[in-house]
């Protein structure tokens, strides 16, 4: 099923790997997930592979982490 709303975590992904001036497939190979996985997690499609998500976050010294959601009309 795809996220038709943001994706922070897929944003932060590919502005990340982008800064770091790798390609998807490079990305893929240097955090050790498959190329598909990190096409998805960019294209903001739902997971529940949190491990996996974790994996690729890893990759940029950060993790996925429990927060609250904003109400709505809030900022992030």
């Amino acid at each position: 099923m795809e996220n038709s709303g943001r994706n922070p975590i897929g944003t932060y992904i590919k502005e990340e790997r982008k800064k770091a001036g790798l390609t998807q497939q490079e990305f893929a190979l240097r955090s050790g997930l498959g190329l598909r996985f990190i096409r998805d997690l960019e294209q903001g499609k739902e997971t529940v592979r949190l491990d996996k998500v974790n994996q690729a976050l890893s990759m940029f010294g950060s993790r996925a982490v429990p927060g609250r959601m904003p109400k709505e009309g809030e900022g992030l």
